[in-house]
């Protein structure tokens, strides 16, 4: 039994990845589609959490397991992700062959940067980081637009503001035209060499200092004051939020060794 937990819950991922590509390839209501398929990535999600933890506790942990997991990984956070951009971005304009690149592109980086992660090329780095964004964040980065979207076309009913139509319709097309480019990005970040802390390991065994506590609650404020956007700004401030300050800090070390004065 312990033994065949921790396939059962790797094998889950794939499960919900391939449900999530039926789902965005189907021909059912685009926005429930969608959003249902951007929750399959997410319960994916889980599933990719729970295996590694499951197989640790069981004493299960195999080369078997870690090669099954990249696999999964694939599909769940490689290909569906792909498609789902594709779907949602076609309707607004954007040209086919172009969002047909970028979805290659991005199915390309994933499986490099797994197979990376399974080369042991991430070692080396301070403990708890990864080399490059994972690719769950990436998958999580990309699904957050559609649910976002969704969310907020559930709130244009009579009791809102008769202008909230127009302002979630607004954000539905803006979003549609953003995602190829967000996807894009997030495709170059899984083979960057920008470090990203592992987000599990940090909640659960990590000290809680007040920064620790700060990036808690404001979290938890995003998430009770816009639901709706909150997978959205949490996916985007994790995976933009480490370049840029990685850039910042750069600019900034440059800047300073230039007003150093020489000696000698």
């Amino acid at each position: 039994m312990f033994a065949v937990l921790p396939t059962l819950l790797t094998l889950g991922n794939a499960v919900c990845g391939f449900g999530a590509i039926t789902l965005a390839a189907g021909a059912g209501e685009p926005g429930s589609s969608l959003f249902a398929a951007a929750g399959l990535i997410f319960l994916a999600m889980v599933f990719d959490a729970l295996d590694g933890s499951t197989a640790r506790w069981a004493g299960r942990v195999s080369p078997f397991g870690a090669q099954l997991d990249s696999l999964c990984d694939a599909i769940s956070f490689g290909a569906a992700p792909a498609l789902l951009m594709l779907r949602f971005s076609l309707p607004h304009g954007c040209p086919p062959r172009l969002l047909w690149l970028v979805g290659a592109l991005y199915v390309v980086c994933t499986v490099l940067r797994l197979a990376r992660f399974n080369g042991g090329a991430d070692a080396g780095g301070p403990p708890g980081s990864f080399r490059g964004l994972p690719s769950p964040a990436a998958a999580g980065t990309v699904a957050s637009f559609p649910v976002m979207v969704y969310g907020l076309g559930h709130l244009a009913h009579p009791d809102r503001h008769p202008a909230w139509d127009g302002v979630a319709g607004w954000l539905g097309a803006a979003a549609g035209r953003v995602l190829p480019a967000v996807t894009l990005a997030v495709a170059c970040l899984m083979v960057s060499s920008v470090r990203y802390a592992h987000v599990v390991r940090h909640l659960v065994r990590g000290r809680r200092t007040g920064r620790y506590v700060i990036k808690l609650v404001f979290a938890a404020a995003v998430i009770s004051v816009l639901p709706e956007l909150s997978a959205l700004l949490l996916f985007c401030w994790y995976t933009f939020a480490t370049p840029i300050g990685a850039g910042w800090k750069k600019c900034v070390g440059r800047l300073n060794s230039r007003k150093r004065p020489v000696s000698g």
